[in-house]
This record gives C-alpha cells, structure tokens and sequence, in this order.
C-alpha cells in the first residue's frame, strides 16, 4: 500500500468515526459539553509543562525551516498564552448552548404551530496553519455546537497541537463523551489535506485558517462547502475630523499589538485636509514604533518612509509593513477599500458621526468599526468566546464564526389530526 492510499483509509476511518460522534453531539446535553470544556481547560494547565516542551520541538523546527518573525510569534506559547486557552475554553464553556434554541415560532391559521430551532451542522473540517490555540479553539466550538470535528493542523504546530488535543481529548473523557468527537490528522503529510477536500460523505464543512497560499487552495479544491476569508487587508482611514490621540494610539494598536492575525492594519488611509498635520504624525509614530511606511505622494516626503509601488495597495504584509496614501475625501477612501479590500475589517477614525454613517453604510465588509482598533476583529473579543474563523462569504456565516454560526435550523411543526384541504 503507498503513503497516499494509506492516508487515504486512514482519512475515511477518521470520517466514518466522526459521523458517528456527531450523530451522538446531537442529542448530547449541555451540562456534559460545559463538563468536557471546564475539565480540557484543567488538563491544559495541569499539563503546562508538557505543552511547554512540546511547543519547543515545534520552534526549533519553525527555525529550522525559517519561518519569519511574525510567524514565529504565532507559533509561539508562553505561561500567559497558555492561561489564555485554558480561559477560552472556559468562555466557550459558559456561553449559552445553541443546539435546542427557538430561533422562531408562529401558528398558522390551519392550526399548525412551528418553530424554526438551532441544529448541528454535523461533521466540520478545520484546516489551519501555524497557531497551536486554533485545536482548543475550533475544537471547543465545533463540540458546543454538537459537531464532531477533524483537526488537520499545520506542520509546524504539529507537537503542541497534539498536546493541546490531548486536554481536549481529556476532558471528553470526563463528560462521558466520544472521544471521536474531537480527532487531529496525526501526519504532516499535505495528502491528508486533499482527502479531507473530497469528504463529501463525511465532512459538511471545511474551515480553512491561515494563508492565502492555504486559503486559496482550499477554496479552489475543496468539494465540501466552505467557510473562509482569503485574506485580511485591513484598512484604517484617518477622516479629516479624526482626534489626534485616538488616532495614534489605535493606529499603533492596529498595526503593532500582533502584526501576524488577520485583524492587524495592512493600509492607512489619511484625509488630504490633515495629511501634513495629523497624518504626518501618525506615520513618524510608525516609523519611531519600528514599522516600514510604504508611503505615497506627500507621505513619501517623511523621512524614514520607503517608496510605496502598485504591489502595496491590497497586499497583506503580516508584518511589521504599512501602506499609507493621502486621499482626497471620504469617498475616495471608500472607493480605495473597494478597490483593494478583502471584505474582512475596515475602520474609520473619526468624530463626525455623518462621515461615520457614510462608511458604514457604503462599505460591505464584514467587520466595521470606528475610532477602534481593527485587532478587536475577534470572536473572543465579540463576546463570542472564541472563534473558528472569520468568513467573509455571504452565505450562512459572516464575521466571527463562533458556536452559534456553526449551526444550521430545522422546522419542528405540529398539528393535532390537521389535514390539508
């Protein structure tokens, strides 16, 4: 038997388990998926120092493939990160259970009564690159919704997500639920990748996470349905009527805090009436914060700037890089974010509550905010608990994917003897 083939069966095993789990999911009770949540996060943090040592395998084989700063740093755990899974298990944990929820209810004059309630999706495929909490996250979600899930996580996250799975696969165990709910494809192999793409009979949806090269690929190949975004070129536009301090501590927020998330700034867009002003501040506190400005027109005058060229508009640097333009209003910021956006998350800095409205009314994108920070674009931060994912697509989910988005309805009708006339 050659490597395919073996990843081949061992890929239709991991499915015809996980349909079985999921079958299970449905009908589990929401104090026994609470229970599995509460005692993973116990055994990640009882297991601390094992996950720790794990994580060390996987960055000394990051290093030795060179992975960039950015990327080291996703994949990198510490003791406070560690306590940041452990935690966003337990917000998981403690949000409500979808599964059961009345979404809606109505009676009809023939005397039916119907309700439209939450359901599981089923099965769900996460594929993601480097960031070993995307196992504890997808995993936690995908489980309060009453999915069964597939993990294939990136080779270099390979160790850690394995630790991480091992919590997760703890605390199944101490609710009394399958094991098979939560499995991780144990190979490197990137087979294992093009089997999960045609899992029709298995798999309802595959969540990609990580680059464009990933994302891409997934979105061209896959035969199951997919929740995606293919990148996040996140704009930031500096209105004419912008506060100055707002404006320098979000934009250093946006750009800075995480340069590698899909969250982090990759445009600044600054109003012509306070680019010599405002803007030329905010691009020397860039540059004073280590960041290479990709400027255009007069920002290029700044010294410490670099010649911004065609391939900077809609590129996303995941880096400590910034394109910045000087634009002549409102509208010729929201025609640039149409030109050049991914439809992720975009943000307005300013205090005129109609140029506001304006932006948000004329952009589609998924996530938009003003005189925040685009780092918040995060299901955690949305009250979410965690997220799987943030889908830019239209249909079924947008924004943040958290339990309540990894649902579908069905239609509970009943009647008493009624008949159709």
């Amino acid at each position: 038997m050659t490597d395919e083939a073996q990843i081949d069966t061992l890929m239709e095993d991991m499915g015809w388990r996980a349909r079985a789990a999921a079958a299970e999911l449905a009908c589990a009770p929401a104090e026994a998926k609470r229970h599995a949540l509460e005692a993973a996060a116990g055994a990640l943090r009882a297991g601390r120092a094992d996950l720790m040592a794990e994580n060390a395998k996987d960055l000394a084989f990051g290093r030795e493939k060179g992975l960039s700063p950015a990327m080291m740093d996703r994949l990198a755990l510490d003791d406070a990160r560690i306590e940041g899974i452990a935690a966003g298990l337990e917000a998981v944990a403690a949000q409500p259970d979808p599964v059961g929820a009345v979404m809606a209810a109505w009676e009809r004059p023939s005397g039916l009564r119907i309700r439209r309630v939450r359901t599981p999706l089923g099965v769900i495929g996460v594929i993601y690159e480097s960031r070993p909490n995307v196992t504890a996250d997808a995993g936690a979600l995908c489980l309060k919704a009453g999915n069964a899930v597939i993990l294939r996580g990136g080779s270099e996250s390979l160790h850690s997500s394995g630790a991480i799975h091992a919590a997760l696969q703890e605390g199944l165990a101490a609710a009394g639920l399958p094991r098979d709910a939560i499995q991780r494809v144990p190979v490197r192999d990137r087979a294992a990748v093009t089997a999960m793409l045609g899992m029709t009979e298995h798999i309802d949806v595959i969540v990609p996470r990580g680059g464009k090269g990933l994302v891409g690929l997934v979105q061209r190949e896959a035969r199951v349905p997919v929740f995606a975004h293919l990148e996040g070129i996140v704009h930031v536009y500096v209105d004419a009527a912008a506060d100055p301090e707002k404006t320098r501590e979000v934009v250093l927020n946006a750009k800075t805090r995480r340069t590698g998330i899909c969250g982090a700034a990759e445009c600044l867009l600054i109003h012509a009436d306070v680019a010599g002003t405002l803007g030329r501040a905010t691009v020397e506190a860039l540059i004073a914060a280590g960041v290479r400005v990709h400027a255009e027109g007069a920002l290029a005058a700044i010294p410490g700037t670099v010649p911004a060229t065609a391939e900077d508009w809609g590129r996303e640097y995941l880096d400590m890089d910034i394109a910045a333009k000087v634009v002549p209003d409102i509208d010729a910021a929201i025609a640039h974010i149409r030109g050049f956006g991914s439809q992720h998350t975009d943000a307005i800095l300013t205090e005129d509550d109609a140029a506001a409205a304006r932006f948000f009314e004329r952009l589609d994108s998924a996530i938009l905010m003003r005189n925040a920070s685009t780092q918040f674009a995060d299901g955690g931060e949305f009250g979410m608990g965690a997220e799987i994912g943030i889908a830019t697509g239209k249909l079924h989910a947008r924004g943040p994917v958290g339990a309540e988005q990894l649902t579908s309805f069905k239609y509970l009708v009943e009647g008493d003897g009624t008949v159709r006339p």
